[in-house]
Parts: structure tokens; C-alpha cells; sequence
């Protein structure tokens, strides 16, 4: 681990030479910011836009439970899996070019996927959304590292979380506008005269940077690893429903990727230039950092899956209704970004990164309690909660992170944040959605013999599982109305109690996070600078 001397010295030092001075636009550090800003924002809005349009599609082409997962989870994956690598190209080929092929490739995936007349078509570019993105996402950093001076950066670095967690929390808003008032192809469309947009600000703002000593070669094997790694275990996580947990197929997938996971942690000590160099870790304030970013995205973005279809489809509201009931949770982000930036400074991350995980396991723990007849006002309040804690786990996490990594390994710092929360957030769904479907296979045959109605057939059980699990009613054309009205009683609170179940997980992972929290502090990196988190 690099010393605090070493850290303190880093930006005069010939190795890490402070950034030339800018003349007219080009390298501008606050124009850079504005600009990676674009990008950076259109790849955040994405990971919780489709939350709202997932009902709509799910309808309209007709795709299963699983399936819908596969919308949010390959993009999550693909994100997780290649920002690392994403970084080192960024660091051998220039970060301006790999974010200006982020930005075109990003928006021409989005362009396909509303062009899309299959559910495999949307899942494949998801894939590939996801790709482009992470090309995006480190390069955006590593930028604001080479045109910043350091004394600045860490402000860069606290607006770049902004924009993040501002973008994250919007989505549900904007997606609910669009796919009420258009379709769900235009939260797609919509990226890509964004992404022109970013693509012309950033050919005229960004001034090329290369690292110094670029890596020569790439960990070919370590990337294969690791992404076998994880495509085994969520599959497994999401399979299982169907499998079983006691089947031979689960475990076996669990098995592989477990094993993966061991032979890419010892490759990665022999390799001379490793995807992941694991000294990084000794840090146990970074380690922590990491694994507090996927515990946190874990229970957020794995709960807010189910809370669409709630809103939707239990409560019949529209796109933009239940958009709206999500804005206690938008504004509170919002408004509580800056606000946890300025106590980060004051007080250092280790209890805001905790007190926030605390009213995250709070308002997980109160969302378990909704029914089928809450009110607005009841739902707000544990919305409002659940924005008020994320808010200084997004701001907080870069700093946390890219603070306690050695100068010459902070690009690699920043794609494993961004990784921590890609790998959470599918994780989360994966996870989430298999206690959903557990609960709900468990506990529907019963409700539905106790309701009185007549008996399923296999398959006739397990379509109206798959119905229920997303909160909807299986009832088919011409029913009784009586009957009708017996089966949705049933699958709204079959549903109630699998999300009930999904949500108290979600408690108990972020209540392991608070203890987490507690490992974390201030960066030499952001010491060096003169504190923490600026807004």
C-alpha cells in the first residue's frame, strides 16, 4: 500500500504529473466534469428507468418471471463483469476514446433494444447496453483524475456520486412519464440523442490522457474467470426456483462458481499484470468499502424491483402514478446527496455510511410491512426513509473506495466500486426474487385451496405461480366475476407475503452492512487533498 508521503507528493511527482494547464475548452476540468457527467448519468438512469417499464414489457412481449430478471440482470452483469477490464483499456488506449465508444455504443444498443420484437432481441442488447457502459464508467474517472488538480478532485468525485445517485433515483420518475404517456420503447429511445449529445460535448471537451506505464497485456483468463464466476451463481440463484435447492443441477452451478472464484484469486497472484490486483484488499477500509456497496445495492435495487410491480399491479396504478409515489425516495436522494457530502467532510464517512445503513434496514424493514390496502402516506414514509439512508452510501462510496487505493492503482479502485454496485444489484434481484418465488410456489396451493377455488392442474399451478410472482392475478377470459374476484384476493396476498419475505431479507442484509460501515474511513488520497467529499 502506498504511504501517506507517497500519496501526499503523488501530484507533483514526475510519475503523477499535476494537469496541464487548459487553454479554451479542451480539458476544462469543470467543462470534463459536465460532459462525463452525460454519459455517466444516461448509464445510472438506465440501471432503475427499466424497473417501471419491466410490467410493461413483461406484457406486451409476453415474457416469464425469469425472463424480466434477465432484463435487469444481464445489464447488471455485463456492467459488473467487464469494468475492470473496461478500466485497463481505458488506461492502455486513452480514456477519451474508450468513454467516446461508451457513449456511441451505449446509445446504438438502447436504439435496438426499442426496435426489439422479442424478449430475447432485449435481453441481448441489454447485454450489450451493459458493455458500453462499462467502458463509460471508469474511463469518466480516470478523466476527472487527469484534468483535476488534487485539491479539487475529491469535489469532482463527490458531484460525479451525485449525478449517480440523482440519475439512480430518477429513473422510476422519468420512466414512468415515458412509458405512461408513450411506451416502454422510449425509455430506450430516449438515450440516444442523449448519447449524441455526449458524444459531441465530449469530441470537443475531453483532452486525451494515457496513464504512465499503461499495461502491455491483458488478464485474458482472469476476465473468463471471473465472469464464469458469476454468470454460474446467479443463474444458480435464479434457476433454483425451478430446480430446487437440494437439486444436484443448483449446486453444481454453485459449485463451479465457487470454484471459479478460487482459481481466479490464485491466478490472479501469478499473473504479471492481474485484472484485479489483490493487494488492493490488504486495505481493509477499501475492502470494506467494496463489499459495503454491494450489500447496499443488494437490498436497494433488489427491493425496488418488486416495488414497481406492487404499485402496478397490485394497486392498478398507471406507469406515471406509481412513478410519482416513488418521488419521496427521489427527492430525498436528492436532496440528501449534498447534504451527506458536506457532513462526509465534517465528520468522515465511517457514521454517516452506517447511520444510512441503519435507516436503509429501517425502511426495508417497515416496506415488509405493506399490504394490499396501504395508503399513500404510509408508503411515502418508508420511501422517504429508504432515500434519506442511500444518500450518503452514494455520495460516500467513491470517496471510501478511490481514497484508500494507492495513487497508481485508482482507476482499477474506481471500476471495482462501480463492479461492487453492478454485482450488488443483480445479486439483489437474483436473491430477492428467488425468496419471492420460494414463497409464493409455497404458498399459493394453499391460499388458493383455502379460497375454495377449483383445483390447478402442474401446469396450471405453476403459470399462475409465475403470474402471482409478479403480482398478477391469473384469471382466465370468461371467468365468474365471484371467482374473479377470489383469485385476485389470493394473488394479491400470496404476492404481499413472497415481497413481505423479499423485503425483510433486504433488512437483514443492510443491518450487516451498518457493522460494515463501521470498517470504513477517509482515503490518503482524499487526506492528501484536504478532506473529504465536496459539494
Amino acid at each position: 500500500m502506498t504511504s501517506q508521503t507517497t500519496v501526499d507528493k503523488a501530484p507533483q511527482s514526475p510519475e503523477y504529473p499535476a494537469p496541464a494547464p487548459t487553454k479554451g475548452l479542451r480539458g476544462h476540468p469543470w467543462l470534463t466534469l459536465f460532459s462525463v457527467a452525460i454519459g455517466v448519468m444516461m448509464v445510472a438512469l438506465d440501471g432503475t428507468i427499466v424497473a417501471i417499464a419491466n410490467p410493461a414489457i413483461q406484457k406486451d412481449l409476453g415474457a416469464t418471471f425469469a425472463d424480466v430478471q434477465w432484463i435487469t440482470n444481464g445489464y447488471f452483469l455485463a456492467l459488473a463483469v467487464a469494468l475492470i477490464t473496461a478500466g485497463k483499456l481505458g488506461d492502455r488506449f486513452g480514456h477519451r476514446q474508450t468513454f467516446l465508444i461508451g457513449v456511441t455504443g451505449f446509445a446504438a444498443a438502447s436504439g435496438a433494444i426499442g426496435l426489439s420484437d422479442s424478449i430475447a432481441l432485449v435481453i441481448v442488447f441489454r447485454v450489450l447496453q451493459g458493455l458500453f457502459g462499462a467502458l463509460l464508467m471508469p474511463a469518466a474517472l480516470g478523466l476527472l483524475r487527469a484534468t483535476f488538480p488534487a485539491e479539487k478532485l475529491n469535489m469532482a468525485i463527490g458531484i460525479w456520486g451525485m449525478v449517480i445517485g440523482a440519475s439512480t433515483a430518477g429513473g422510476p420518475i422519468l420512466g414512468g412519464v415515458l412509458v405512461e404517456h408513450v411506451s416502454w420503447q422510449s425509455v430506450f429511445f430516449i438515450n440516444v440523442p442523449v448519447g449524441v449529445i455526449a458524444l459531441v460535448v465530449g469530441a470537443v471537451i475531453l483532452r486525451d490522457h494515457r496513464a504512465e506505464n499503461a499495461p502491455k497485456s491483458f488478464d485474458i483468463l482472469g476476465i473468463l474467470l471471473l465472469s464464469s464466476a458469476m454468470f454460474c451463481l446467479v443463474w444458480a440463484i435464479i434457476k433454483a426456483p425451478v430446480w430446487g435447492w437440494g437439486s444436484g443441477t443448483t449446486w453444481l452451478f454453485i459449485g463451479v462458481s465457487a470454484a471459479c472464484f478460487v482459481l481466479f484469486g490464485f491466478w490472479e497472484t501469478k499473473v504479471k499484470e492481474p485484472l484485479v490486483p489483490l493487494g488492493l484488499f490488504k486495505s481493509v477500509p477499501l475492502s470494506a468499502g467494496v463489499v459495503l456497496m454491494v450489500l447496499m445495492a443488494v437490498a436497494f435495487l433488489g427491493g425496488l424491483f418488486f416495488v414497481t410491480f406492487y404499485l402496478q399491479n397490485v394497486h392498478g396504478m398507471s406507469a406515471v402514478d406509481s412513478g410519482l409515489h416513488l418521488l419521496p425516495l427521489t427527492g430525498m436522494m436528492i436532496v440528501g446527496s449534498p447534504l451527506a457530502g458536506v457532513l462526509i467532510t465534517k465528520a468522515g464517512p465511517r457514521i454517516p455510511l452506517a447511520g444510512g445503513m441503519a435507516l436503509t434496514a429501517a425502511a426495508m424493514f417497515g416496506m415488509s410491512t405493506l399490504e394490499t390496502g396501504t395508503g399513500s402516506l404510509a408508503m411515502s414514509i418508508w420511501f422517504a426513509l429508504l432515500g434519506l439512508g442511500l444518500a450518503p452510501v452514494m455520495v460516500g462510496a467513491t470517496e471510501v473506495i478511490v481514497g484508500n487505493a494507492p495513487m497508481e492503482l485508482s482507476g482499477v479502485a474506481g471500476g471495482l466500486q462501480q463492479s461492487a454496485m453492478q454485482i450488488g444489484g443483480s445479486l439483489g434481484t437474483a436473491v430477492l426474487g428467488a425468496v419471492m418465488a420460494s414463497k409464493v410456489s409455497n404458498d399459493l396451493p394453499g391460499n388458493w385451496t383455502d379460497a375454495g377455488l377449483p383445483p390447478l392442474n402442474s401446469a396450471q399451478a405453476e403459470a399462475a405461480a409465475e403470474a402471482v410472482q409478479v403480482g398478477v392475478p391469473p384469471v382466465e377470459p370468461g371467468t365468474p366475476a365471484e371467482i374473479a374476484e377470489k383469485i385476485t384476493g389470493v394473488a394479491h396476498d400470496t404476492f404481499m407475503s413472497g415481497m413481505g419475505l423479499a423485503c425483510l431479507v433486504a433488512a437483514g442484509v443492510a443491518t450487516v452492512a451498518i457493522f460494515v460501515a463501521l470498517l470504513t474511513k477517509s482515503g490518503d488520497n482524499a487526506e492528501a487533498a484536504g478532506g473529504g467529499v465536496h459539494i
